[in-house]
């Protein structure tokens, strides 16, 4: 009676305008593996063609609509059926929609209740297994609405329960994760190396030449110039379930790198969806190793050891050469050694390596806020001089006693670690202790009494926060402050390689990347600074977090730029108008401590000879040499003049000693008494002797 009195209803509401119109039957299932295996599911969506027969409508006015086999209702982007059932809802021409259930045309409320929306602007009637709705109806626009709201929560709960299935497979790890080339599943369960030797040893000298190389570039570079194809499965496409060999790339070289499946570990959670506020929701970014959600090494064979694998990842990520998460750059082969290393000391950027030619020992320019503010650049320092000191500095630093200031300073950084760690840890329990004690005093208050509940439930709400305050505190630290410790085996090669590192360095057969490694492995970076236009102040950060200064004098442009240019122009034209020759005045500033502004050692006279030109001044010395007479007294040149013979003549007496003369302190003259009986006694001495032509000497 029941049946018969819900199919009237069902009946009634069937017009004829209802029959004058087209009945569509949509049919879908989820998957593709529900269309292979679920037969009868499909079979019975179908059917509903002949309950729309019984129905009223004519075999040749229904229409089924199954284009959309295999594809999930929980959006209607991809699924051209329902874009069309609407189409044809909107324009009139549908007279009933038949699904098996509502889920079966949307699992999505936005694209439900747009359907229903059209049904109700056009008067199409749905049906389901257990009757026919008018959307029209208040009642029945109420149950469709509900039914609707259900097929998505029930989409959430199977999700849901999906999930927990995986994850606790996942914590097993018995989750059968997609496998990377290399690797393969057999039926039963159990993973094997690839079968093809071939496809083997492709993947085995990528981690050999990532062994020996240490950057991805080289490697793919390496195996251009050798023409090496590498593996690759194809899990879909045109070339489903084949194993293809294609050119090598950066991509897929740096993928089998950083994959842990060839460490032989199952990892789940590397990758997670981007919470960024990107304008893409499915876009996903690999996350940290300590936020992977599982890893259960030994797992499956594996083509390296996780050690290994844990090193390539720390390459890898000093190779990206970030400052701030304290990456270096791989070494490369240009000669500026302190590259990766170099930090400005005015704006704390990571400075660049430039090269002016083939023979140019580099430069370092930081160009960071001309790049991003249009302001001048911070530092320009030659290489040539910081590198040598920096080298310097290093090799006192690997010498014996060196080496065990730095075991002691790491063994107080270690003891300094562990007293803030245990800090910590009594932090956290101090909080645990309160939220228990909170909790207690929570649950042992009467219900009733909701004003005093309420304030002991905000004090543990309030305990719960620092709880989890101090834990975070804790891993932060823990994971920023790592133990730094000197491995014995370490200390004995340093304390070997600190003997004979300055001679191997000199030899010319360590390469410049090795170089770059060496000082590396002590040294986390290098400031530098300018505090004074020709010096540069070099503040070296060992990786103990020691840190040493160093002054190194570096060439200028402009002269006018050196520190006491004026004081030593000064000096320059006092000692000039003293009577002292430039190479005289050049030696004797270099031992006051000036240097020129090219970076020479010193003083050079030319130098002196510039300056001294600058301010119109000639050379006073050269000007007292050219004097007959110095301070009353003969010289040479006068003397030779006033005898009428050559000064070779009167040279050759004052080398044998029988003239005797004194040096005048400016010039250097030789200066002779204007004595009359020895000026007598040259003039005999010199006409008794006939002029030597031999001798040729000037003076």
């Amino acid at each position: 009676m029941l049946v018969t009195s819900a199919a009237g209803k069902a009946l009634e509401k069937i017009s004829s305008a209802h029959l004058e119109r087209l009945a569509y039957v949509y049919v879908r299932q989820s998957t593709a593996g529900q269309v292979r295996k679920n037969q009868e599911g499909r079979e019975n969506q179908e059917a509903l063609a002949q309950r729309a027969t019984a129905l009223g409508w004519s075999p040749e006015r229904v229409r089924v609509i199954d284009s959309d086999l295999g594809l999930s209702g929980k959006s209607a982007d991809a699924r051209e059926g329902f874009r069309e059932l609407v189409s044809e809802v909107s324009l009139g021409h549908a007279g009933i929609v038949l699904c098996y259930e509502a889920s079966r045309l949307a699992r999505n409320n936005a694209d439900w209740y747009a359907l229903l929306d059209l049904c109700t602007l056009r008067g199409t009637l749905i049906a389901d297994t257990d009757g026919v709705y008018d959307a029209r109806e208040y009642n029945d626009r109420l149950l469709l609405g509900l039914r609707g709201m259900m097929s998505e929560a029930e989409l959430h709960l199977l999700r849901l329960r999906m999930d927990a299935g995986k994850m606790r497979q996942v914590e097993k790890g018995t989750y059968r994760q997609v496998l990377p080339t290399g690797l393969v599943r057999l039926e039963d369960g159990r993973v094997l190396k690839h079968p093809d030797q071939h496809a083997r040893r492709a993947i085995g000298l990528i981690f050999e030449r990532f062994r020996s190389l240490q950057t991805v570039p080289k490697v793919l570079k390496s195996l251009r110039e050798d023409e090496v194809l590498l593996p690759r499965f194809r899990y879909g496409g045109l070339h489903t379930g084949e194993l293809l060999w294609v050119r090598p790339t950066n991509a897929n070289i740096y993928s089998i790198l950083c994959n842990p499946a060839y460490a032989g570990a199952f990892v789940y959670g590397r990758r997670a969806k981007a919470r960024d506020g990107s304008a893409s929701p499915d876009r996903r970014v690999n996350k940290p190793m300590e936020e992977w959600i599982t890893i259960h090494k030994d797992m499956y064979p594996a083509y390296i050891s996780w050690e290994e694998f844990l090193a390539n990842q720390q390459r890898l990520k000093q190779n990206g050469y970030r400052l701030t998460h304290n990456r270096l750059g791989a070494p490369r082969k240009g000669p500026a050694l302190l590259s990766g290393l170099a930090v400005c000391g005015h704006c704390g950027r990571r400075m660049s390596v430039t090269y002016s030619g083939s023979k140019s020992q580099g430069s370092y320019l930081c160009n960071a806020l001309r790049a991003t503010h249009g302001a001048p650049s911070c530092l320009y320092v030659a290489a040539r001089r910081v590198d040598e000191a920096v080298v310097e500095a290093f090799f006192e630093a690997v010498k014996p006693s060196e080496i065990s200031l730095l075991e002691e300073v790491l063994a107080a950084q270690s003891a300094d670690r562990e007293r803030l760690l245990r800090h910590h840890h009594d932090s956290v329990k101090a909080a645990s202790y309160e939220v228990r004690l909170a909790e207690k005093r929570y649950r042992s208050v009467d219900p009733e009494n909701r004003l005093v509940a309420s304030e002991l439930e905000k004090g543990w709400e309030a305990a719960l926060r620092s709880l989890s305050d101090a834990r975070e505190a804790s891993d932060r630290f823990e994971r920023e402050h790592q133990q730094t410790a000197l491995d014995p085996n370490l200390r004995a090669q340093l304390a070997n390689l600190g003997r004979r590192l300055p001679e191997l360095w000199e030899s010319g057969k360590l390469r410049v990347e090795h170089k770059k490694e060496l000082l590396r492995s002590l040294i986390s970076r290098v400031i530098f600074s300018r505090p004074e236009p020709d010096t540069i102040e070099m503040r070296i950060v060992w990786i103990s977090g020691a840190v040493s200064t160093l002054p190194v004098r570096t060439p200028i442009r402009r002269a006018r730029d050196l520190r006491g240019y004026d004081v030593l122009v000064g000096e320059i034209l006092a000692l000039n108008a003293e009577g002292y020759p430039d190479s005289k005045i050049a030696r004797r500033l270099t031992e006051e401590g000036f240097h020129s502004a090219r970076g020479e050692e010193g003083v050079p006279a030319r130098f002196v000879t510039e300056v001294r030109r600058q301010h119109g001044q000639g050379s006073v010395s050269k000007v007292l040499k050219s004097l007959g007479k110095l301070e009353g007294r003969w010289t040479v040149l006068g003397l030779s003049k006033h005898l009428q013979v050559d000064r070779g003549r009167i040279y050759k007496l004052i080398r044998k000693g029988v003239l005797p003369t004194e040096r005048h302190p400016q010039t250097g003259n030789h200066l002779i008494e204007d004595d009359p009986e020895l000026i007598a006694g040259l003039r005999t001495r010199l006409a008794a002797k006939p002029r030597d032509s031999s001798v040729n000497a000037t003076a």
